[in-house]
């Protein structure tokens, strides 16, 4: 997408967004001082929320910690990037109308991206109505009091696949995840980043367990992105979807790029030593780096320091963890 027509979904957004006087449209800020009703959750949540973040930061700096000077700094410059503010615009562009057995519906084409970005760094997803149903409800549950004035586009009995509803509900759609993703607590909650990832993920780990490496590391390598951006207060929550991207360059025999992607978990987990991926991302990277001729001795010494500190517990390979995953 080239900067006039980034500029230009940005500027139908702002035009949208001040055709619903009932919501604010502006950018999902942390600090913005005029809130709309929409945005003002309860004030439990949020001091529960901030006292979550605070007991998070105090756990990073345990003095359990076996990281060094170094290793702290760096720890600390990837959460000063991780809390830099990520701003998504959501565009449907397209459907298609699918029809399978008995079953035809629409299948909506969402394309994520992030402003300020002309470089093609963004994500292409595909839902269908029932699924933004099924988001609606699920958090309706938690965020019944945020939503409350939030409008969904309602079924109809006829006139579903005509091009003016279909239209409609795109114009609808994109404007109901907009809106979602202004709203603090619910860009950030699990359900609104399943919505988004989920069926995505679970495609890519069943075709890591067939052994189709190559089209797993395809939906990953696509998913991950949108995953960082989606959850940078979390980033410890990418951890499995990059060890899968290890697992999968390591049975394509392709070790460099596997080490690659395992550093950066590894770097996520520094201070979460307590982590299930941990020990099996450490042994992993330890048989990688001695594969690829690098220093293994600093991560050798890692291991045999948390072993020493761990009462003796079967641990899983990395594969074997991986192939658990979105096993339901």
């Amino acid at each position: 997408m080239d900067q006039d027509s980034h500029c230009t979904a940005e500027r139908e957004l702002l035009e949208a967004g001040n055709r619903i006087p009932t919501f604010s449209t502006t950018s999902p800020s942390d600090e913005e001082p005029n809130q709309s009703k929409a945005e003002i959750p309860c004030q439990v949540r949020k001091k529960n929320l901030e006292k979550d973040d605070l007991q998070d930061s105090n756990a990073s700096l345990s003095p359990n910690s076996s990281m060094t000077t170094k290793e702290l700094q760096e720890y600390w410059r990837n959460e000063k990037r991780q809390c830099r503010q990520v701003k998504l615009l959501f565009e449907i562009p397209s459907t298609r109308i699918v029809e399978h057995h008995l079953a035809k519906y629409v299948m909506y084409k969402i394309i994520i991206l992030q402003t300020g970005s002309f470089d093609g760094n963004k994500s292409v997803i595909e839902r269908r109505y029932s699924d933004f149903e099924k988001l609606h409800r699920n958090l309706l549950e938690e965020f019944s009091e945020e939503m409350e004035d939030l409008t969904f586009p309602k079924k109809t009995l006829t006139g579903n696949f005509t091009e003016e509803i279909i239209n409609e509900r795109k114009l609808a759609f994109k404007d109901y995840l907009r809106l979602l993703y202004s709203m603090k607590y619910i860009r950030r909650s699990q359900k609104f980043i399943d919505f988004l990832t989920r069926p995505e993920l679970r495609e890519a780990y069943g075709c890591l367990r067939g052994g189709q490496y190559t089209k797993a590391l395809e939906i990953l390598s696509q998913v991950v992105g949108l995953q960082e951006r989606l959850t940078r207060g979390n980033p410890i929550s990418i951890v499995p979807t990059l060890c899968a991207i290890v697992v999968c360059y390591k049975d394509l025999d392709n070790p460099a790029s596997a080490f690659e992607y395992g550093e950066k978990a590894l770097s996520l987990l520094q201070v979460h030593t307590s982590h299930r991926y941990y020990i099996p991302l450490l042994e992993t990277m330890i048989a990688l780096a001695y594969e690829l001729g690098k220093d293994f001795l600093s991560l050798q010494e890692k291991l045999e320091e948390w072993k020493a500190k761990k009462d003796p517990v079967r641990v899983f390979t990395l594969k074997e963890l991986a192939v658990r995953e979105y096993v339901q």
